[in-house]
C-alpha cells in the first residue's frame, strides 16, 4: 500500500465514521468540554491551582465508583460528590490556613482511597470503570451530551463575571480592598471546575483530565500579553485540540483521551518556541 493511499483510506473511514451517532456524540461532545475546559483552564493556569485539577479528577473517580457500587448512572453520583469535595477543598483552606496543595492532596488521596474501596466491594470487574480512567469516545452517552451543553449554557450565562473573576485572578487583594466578593468567587469557580471534570472523564479519562485543562491554558500564555487573550486563545486551542484528537484517535484506532492530551502537548511545543521568538 502506497504512503500516499493511507491518508485517503483514513480520510473515507472518518467521513463514512461521522454517519454514526457515536461519532456525532462523541465530537460534538469534545467541542463543548474543549470550550468549557480551557475556559476555566485559564483561571486555573493564572491562579498557579493546577494541582487542583488533578486533585477533583480524582475526587470524580471516588463518585463514580460510588455509583457503580449504587448501581446508578455514575454521573448522577459523581457530580454532587465532585461538587461537594471542591466546596470541601475551598473551605478547610480557608479555615485551616493550610496551603492550597497540602488541601488538595489531602482530598486527593481521600477521594482516590474512597474511589478503591468502593470497586473492591463490586460483585465482578466493570468496563464503566476503565472508561472514566482512561476516556473512550464510545463510552459518550447522551447523559453525557446534556449535561456537558448544561455546563455550557451555565458557562454563557456567567459570562459578564469574567470581568470580576479576572480582576481577582491578577490582583487578588486589591479585589478584596474594592470589596469584590473573592472567596464566594472561590468557591464558584472550583464548583464550575468540578463540574467539567465529571462531564469530561468519559472522552479524556480521570487520569489525563488535568493535563487537558491546562495544556492549552499554557500554551496560550506563552504566546498571549493580557489575560483576556489567554483566555480567547485557550479556549480556540482546546476546542481544536479536543476535535483534532477525537478524529485522530478513531482513524488510528488510540485512545481518546491520549490522543487529544499528545496533540495539545505537541502545540504546547510550538507555542513555546513561538513566544520565544516573540520575546526577543
Amino acid at each position: 500500500m502506497s504512503a500516499t493511499f493511507i491518508p485517503t483510506v483514513r480520510s473515507t473511514r472518518m467521513i463514512e465514521a461521522m454517519q454514526y451517532d457515536f461519532m456525532q456524540r462523541a465530537l460534538l461532545a469534545g467541542i463543548l468540554t474543549g470550550i468549557v475546559g480551557s475556559y476555566y483552564g485559564a483561571f486555573i493556569v493564572q491562579r498557579g491551582m493546577s494541582f487542583l485539577g488533578n486533585g477533583l479528577a480524582h475526587a470524580a473517580f471516588g463518585g463514580v465508583a460510588l455509583g457503580l457500587l449504587l448501581q446508578q448512572e455514575p454521573l448522577y453520583i459523581a457530580i454532587p460528590f465532585t461538587v461537594a469535595v471542591a466546596a470541601l477543598i475551598t473551605w478547610v483552606r480557608d479555615k485551616s490556613g493550610l496551603g492550597s496543595d497540602t488541601v488538595i492532596g489531602i482530598f486527593f488521596a481521600l477521594s482516590m482511597a474512597l474511589g478503591i474501596v468502593f470497586l473492591s466491594r463490586l460483585p465482578s470487574q466493570t468496563t464503566d470503570a476503565f472508561t472514566y480512567l482512561f476516556g473512550s469516545i464510545l463510552g459518550v452517552s447522551n447523559i453525557d451530551l446534556w449535561a456537558i451543553g448544561f455546563i455550557l449554557l451555565v458557562t454563557a450565562f456567567m459570562l459578564p463575571m469574567w470581568g470580576r473573576w479576572a480582576y481577582a485572578t491578577i490582583d487578588r487583594e486589591a479585589a478584596k480592598a474594592d470589596r469584590l466578593p473573592v472567596k464566594f468567587d472561590d468557591y464558584l469557580l472550583s464548583i464550575l471546575v468540578a463540574l467539567v471534570i465529571v462531564v469530561s472523564a468519559k472522552i479524556i479519562g480521570v487520569v489525563l483530565i488535568s493535563a487537558f485543562l491546562v495544556i492549552p491554558a499554557a500554551s496560550a500564555r506563552l504566546v498571549t500579553y493580557r489575560f483576556i487573550g489567554m483566555t480567547i486563545v485557550s479556549v480556540v486551542l482546546g476546542l481544536l485540540t479536543a476535535a483534532a484528537g477525537l478524529m485522530v484517535s478513531y482513524s488510528m484506532d488510540l485512545p481518546s483521551g491520549a490522543s487529544i492530551i499528545l496533540l495539545q502537548v505537541a502545540v504546547f511545543v510550538v507555542c513555546m518556541f513561538v513566544g520565544k521568538g516573540m520575546r526577543k
